[in-house]
């Protein structure tokens, strides 16, 4: 009997028709995708599933595949284990996950974590890798959606620098604010937020001025 690896990489090399085809097919992912293309990533993919709660990959460990979300949701997250994650975005249905795998040096630029029970499609990243390199076209559709995926991490991670900013400063106001109310600063509470007279330039003022 042959082995689990033998086996996927032999429906790599063949034409059969394959289960997940259909699916694959339909996903927002690889929406323009040549027939023949989209039969050869079928061939090296599987369905897998997560209970609520589990971790999908760790910030930090080797990327080697990609998923297609068919149901559920998934945190990605910023932060080391030691450390209080930084929620970067939740995906859901019809959204993909994981692009590290494409690039040096393939290790996880974000963790994932499963919000609610989810189904996924799990895809070799190391053999699309490879297919890119042997066929062209291939490998440039592969890095156009690719791409896509990327600004709309980046997006993703940018309103969140946006949001945490806006909350540090309404924070560090509120602190400000109750420190005068309690007196713990020589600062008259309405003289708080008075703004700071701005001397033109080339005008002196009291003893200096002309």
């Amino acid at each position: 009997m042959k082995g689990t690896s033998e086996q996927k990489k032999n429906n790599c090399a063949t034409d059969a028709p394959f289960p997940l085809e259909v699916d694959i097919t339909r996903h927002p992912f690889f929406q323009g995708w040549s027939a023949e293309h989209l039969r050869l990533l079928a061939g090296c993919a599987t369905r897998i599933e997560f209970a609520a709660g589990e971790t999908i990959f760790r910030q930090g460990d080797v990327a080697s595949c990609f998923y297609l979300i068919e149901q559920g949701r998934v945190a990605i997250e910023a932060g080391r284990p030691e450390d209080a994650k930084i929620l970067i975005q939740t995906l859901g249905s019809g959204d993909a996950l994981g692009w590290s795998w494409l690039f040096p040096p393939f290790t996880w630029c974000f963790g994932a974590r499963t919000v609610e029970p989810t189904r996924a499609i799990f895809i070799y990243g190391t053999w699309l890798r490879a297919m890119a390199e042997q066929d062209p076209s291939f490998g440039y559709k592969l890095m156009e959606c690719v791409v896509r995926l990327v600004i709309e991490r980046m997006q993703a991670i940018h309103m969140q620098l946006v949001e945490l900013s806006q909350f540090a400063l309404k924070t560090q106001s509120q602190a400000l604010q109750l420190a005068v109310q309690q007196g713990k600063l020589n600062v008259p509470a309405k003289e708080y937020h008075k703004p700071k007279e701005v001397t033109p330039p080339g005008h002196r003022t009291g003893s200096h001025a002309l």
